[in-house]
């Protein structure tokens, strides 16, 4: 019975062993499957939760069991690089700052249309002669249509040719900016009465503009001595009476020219070139002379330039002004010759900053301020320098004139 006993009971501990063991390899399985999960779990984990997890210590510890792959996945997860290169496709937007250059070059053409003046309408090609008989006032009227359209352009009176041209108005305000005037050839004024009537007091004109410039090397001609001959001491532009100083030794104006129609001219001698109303004007390199009256007139102008320019008249013709300047602003006159019958320059009433120098001034009345006051009427002048000038053959050398009226209505200040 003993012997049955510990028979039985080794039989039992070898069960009991045998039951263990196989227990014992199940968890270790079963375990071992966790294991598998949880790396699964990590390593979809780390999918997800892309490169922030990179080079992490617990990828590290678990490297064995097989992840060789696994780290390939970062690296080709890593091509996030190619993310990156959307930068480098974002560098292409640099591409249109390069087409910006493309770009400029197109805005030089209006430059150069305003700096330039590209633009040209030659009198010639709207019908004007240019043989000094025939009427060019209407092609002249026509070409300045033309240019009076296209900002910058320039309207060309050619050289080598004299054009006859009665009185005309070049006018604004719906012409464009910084128009030329380019004179090289002759405009001569006509002297016969009937192209004078209708009591006219400008010869040409120019109103209401931006920028025009008259330049060149041609020559305005007003031919005024027929108008000198018939009216001789009147009508004097500054209001002011005046004496025929005959400073070229003769006792009477010179008569070169002849009435066309044997008849006097009107009583009102106009201006030969006048500027009313515009802003920046410009008159440069050209001549003026011979005018009925005054040469060259700015009313109501501001921002003139007056340079290189020739003023040309006898010594004893009545009222021609060389410069005459009323309510204008911001004038510039100098390298300039002046030589007239009366005032070289003339500033009336309504001037402000005006600076004179380099001028060469005679014969001629010298350079003045008025006359001013006339009638008790209010008159203001300010800022006025003149320097560097040259009087000669003068009556006088820089004045104010003004009429004998209450002082308080007279207003001269900042003279130089």
């Amino acid at each position: 019975m003993s012997g049955f006993s510990l028979r039985g009971f080794t039989y039992m501990l070898l069960i009991a062993f045998l039951i263990w063991s196989s227990n014992f390899e199940c968890c270790i399985a079963r375990r071992g499957k966790h294991l598998r999960q949880s790396r699964t779990f990590s390593s979809s984990l780390f999918k997800k939760k892309g490169k922030s997890y990179n080079g992490n210590s617990h990828n590290k510890n678990h490297h064995s069991g097989g992840s060789n792959s696994k780290p390939k996945s970062p690296p080709h997860k890593s091509t996030p690089p190619l993310p990156k290169s959307p930068p480098s496709h974002k560098s292409v937007p640099s591409s249109p700052p390069i087409s910006k250059p493309k770009y400029s070059p197109s805005i030089p053409p209006p430059k150069a249309n305003n700096g330039v003046h590209s633009t040209f309408f030659n009198v010639l090609d709207y019908g004007a002669k240019g043989d000094g008989n025939t009427d060019d006032t209407k092609a002249f009227q026509a070409t300045w249509a033309a240019t009076c359209k296209v900002e910058a352009s320039t309207m060309v009176i050619p050289a080598n040719y004299i054009f006859y041209v009665g009185p005309i108005s070049f006018s604004g305000p719906y012409c464009k900016a910084n128009i030329v005037f380019q004179l090289d050839g002759t405009i001569i004024a006509p002297t016969n009465p009937n192209a004078w009537s209708g009591v006219t007091l400008q010869w040409l004109e120019f109103t209401k503009l931006e920028g025009i410039t008259i330049q060149g090397n041609g020559v305005i001609d007003g031919r005024g001595s027929v108008w000198w001959q018939d009216f001789p001491y009147d009508n004097p532009i500054d209001d002011e009476e005046k004496l025929i100083v005959p400073l070229n030794q003769t006792q009477k104006p010179p008569m070169p020219v002849q009435n066309e129609m044997g008849r006097k001219m009107p009583s009102n001698k106009p201006t030969a070139l006048r500027f009313y109303g515009s802003y920046g004007p410009t008159v440069t390199g050209i001549t003026i002379q011979n005018s009925p009256q005054c040469h060259l007139k700015f009313d109501n102008c501001n921002g003139v330039l007056v340079h290189d320019v020739s003023i040309s008249s006898p010594g004893d013709s009545p009222n021609t002004d060389g410069i005459h300047l009323q309510n204008s602003k911001d004038v510039l006159i100098h390298s300039s010759k002046l030589a007239c019958g009366d005032d070289c320059i003339s500033i009336q009433t309504g001037c402000s900053n005006v600076y004179v120098h380099n001028v060469n001034c005679g014969p001629g009345h010298g350079i003045s301020i008025g006359s001013l006051g006339k009638d008790n009427t209010r008159a203001c002048v300010s800022n006025i320098t003149v320097r560097d000038v040259n009087i000669h053959d003068s009556m006088n050398g820089v004045r104010i004139k003004t009429w004998q009226v209450n002082s308080f209505n007279t207003m001269v200040t900042t003279l130089s």
